[in-house]
């Protein structure tokens, strides 16, 4: 099972993850995030991480220029778009990127489903906030292309292993406060999860 923590805000929580066996490290550039990180701070995370590791770079309403200087500047090599998006925007993007659905209802997590997308918790924030969605909204649905978040942790991460999904997406649930990462629940939850 894929692992991606989100939200990282030092070297030393990166390699944390890293070394915990994370595929994808994610890195907040929205100001209003307690977990907002500068574009310098980031770069100089991700220039000094080992390869073979997402490098994720989530962004909340900004246009594509934005998006693609980000990730030019400071070595994203994805873009998660966590905002409606239209689809001009997409078009104009130079970098990978993985569209988030803020699923309000059963409904919503079948939007884009033949392509691999994020479907976290609505909430009013940007950001699950740790509100987890009502899981059996996934019961009979392929979810081999969602990567789940909302509300996961190292508890829970065991009963939606059934699910098949294709990664799990964590902040909160591993932190010991808001953007810095606790090493015993990010080591249990990507040991729960693989």
């Amino acid at each position: 099972m894929r692992c991606k923590i989100c939200g990282i805000t030092s070297y030393e929580d990166a390699m944390l993850a890293i070394n915990a066996g994370a595929n994808a490290l994610g890195f907040v550039f929205y100001e209003k995030s307690p977990r907002y990180i500068t574009p310098q701070k980031a770069k100089n995370i991700i220039k000094r991480l080992p390869p073979f590791i997402e490098k994720v770079a989530l962004f909340v309403n900004v246009d594509a220029v934005f998006i693609n200087e980000i990730c030019r500047y400071t070595g994203a090599t994805l873009a998660q778009i966590h905002f409606d998006a239209d689809d001009d925007l997409y078009t104009k993007l130079t970098v990978p990127y993985l569209k988030v659905i803020r699923a309000k209802n059963k409904d919503d997590i079948l939007k884009y489903s033949d392509e691999y997308r994020l479907v976290d918790a609505y909430c009013e924030a940007y950001g699950g906030a740790g509100k987890r969605l009502n899981i059996e909204w996934f019961d009979n649905i392929d979810c081999s292309k969602i990567i789940l978040a909302g509300g996961l942790n190292p508890q829970n991460i065991l009963e939606l292993k059934k699910y098949d999904f294709y990664a799990f997406d964590v902040s909160s649930g591993v932190e010991s406060s808001a953007g810095k990462k606790d090493t015993q629940k990010v080591t249990e939850f990507i040991s729960n999860a693989k």
